[in-house]
């Protein structure tokens, strides 16, 4: 036990953390901008696994990591348009739609990968590439938050920068605003000309930017390669930390630090004589936790809200 508690408070295990925290924050704050707006974006898992492959291909065609990052973006924008396209216009529930969207990225991605380079399941003979890593000059050398904070895969930074950005954007904007004023009542922001629609797919398009970061950051930036299902549920547990959060960036960011950790405690107990079984399982455990905290959390604002109307009346 001990030796545990020494590992989960090292340099180490914190750095681990971040890394593994990335791509859950990125679908996390795509999950926000979405639900702000009045669409919950089931289909996080199947954009992220669609970048994934994207990456991995366009960097290995191009031989470039950036070039293949935009093709991987480009690519997460275009599917979560298209899913958005069969909920907002042809009136398909947006939760099949993201459903049908999971389940065509985890065989689809396969198919794309075999008819592309002959690899079954993973791309072992693409000669992809990674995103490069950072070292921040003065940060690095600060004791233990350095090497905690600095030398991370430029993507880390690209996420920790999205939270402020996105915070910006909800709040700061007027987009934003007519993004929020769609979310929380459509009839009232149609009455004084916004376009629900219009901000819809402008949600759902910046929702898949960010979950597109994360499925690169899981083939160019956690590994160098692709693999089937490779996401293990990161876009599910990325709808988790939006709604942990409160639906805000900031405590979305805090919930999806909560995940990394259990994911980066689930990676760290690998090596100790722990049954894999167990092992395996604590990110999903962890992401049951926070739904059932969030659950509590919105009973006891019901009940107060009760509370509160029985007095007036």
């Amino acid at each position: 036990m001990g030796s545990m508690l020494r590992g989960i408070f090292s340099v180490g295990f914190g750095y681990s953390m971040l890394r593994v925290t990335t791509p859950i924050l990125f679908a996390a704050l795509g999950a926000v901008i979405s639900e702000r707006a009045g669409v919950v974006n089931i289909g996080l898992e199947g954009i992220m696994l669609i970048s994934g492959v994207s990456g991995v291909l366009f960097s290995a065609w191009t031989g470039s990591a950036w070039l293949g990052l935009l093709g991987a973006l480009l690519m997460s924008i275009l599917f979560a348009l298209f899913m958005g396209y069969f909920h907002i216009k042809l009136g398909t529930d947006i939760i099949l739609a993201g459903i049908a969207l999971n389940v065509i990225a985890s065989g689809g991605t396969v198919f794309v990968l075999y008819v592309a380079s002959g690899d079954r399941g993973i791309s072992s003979s693409l000669a992809s590439k990674v995103m490069p890593t950072i070292s921040l000059p003065v940060i690095s050398r600060i004791p233990v938050l350095g090497p905690i904070i600095s030398g991370h895969n430029v993507l880390t930074y690209f996420a920790l920068l999205a939270v402020i950005a996105v915070w910006y954007f909800m709040y700061k904007t007027p987009v934003g605003l007519r993004l929020r004023a769609v979310g929380e009542s459509p009839d009232s922001a149609a009455s004084v000309g916004i376009s629900v629609d219009r901000m819809r797919f402008l949600a759902l398009g910046i929702s898949g930017l960010l979950a597109g970061f994360g499925g690169a950051h899981l083939s160019m930036g956690y590994v160098s390669w692709f693999s089937r299902d490779m996401t293990a549920g990161r876009g599910f547990i990325g709808l988790a930390a939006s709604a942990l959060g409160g639906v805000h960036p900031i405590g979305t960011a805090i919930a999806s630090l909560f995940f990394g950790f259990a994911d980066a405690l689930s990676n760290y107990m690998q090596s100790l004589s722990i049954p894999s079984e167990f092992v395996q399982m604590i990110p999903y455990l962890a992401t049951l936790l926070g739904l059932g905290i969030f659950a509590r959390q919105q009973m006891a604002k019901s009940q107060k809200g009760r509370k509160q109307a029985k007095e007036v009346a």
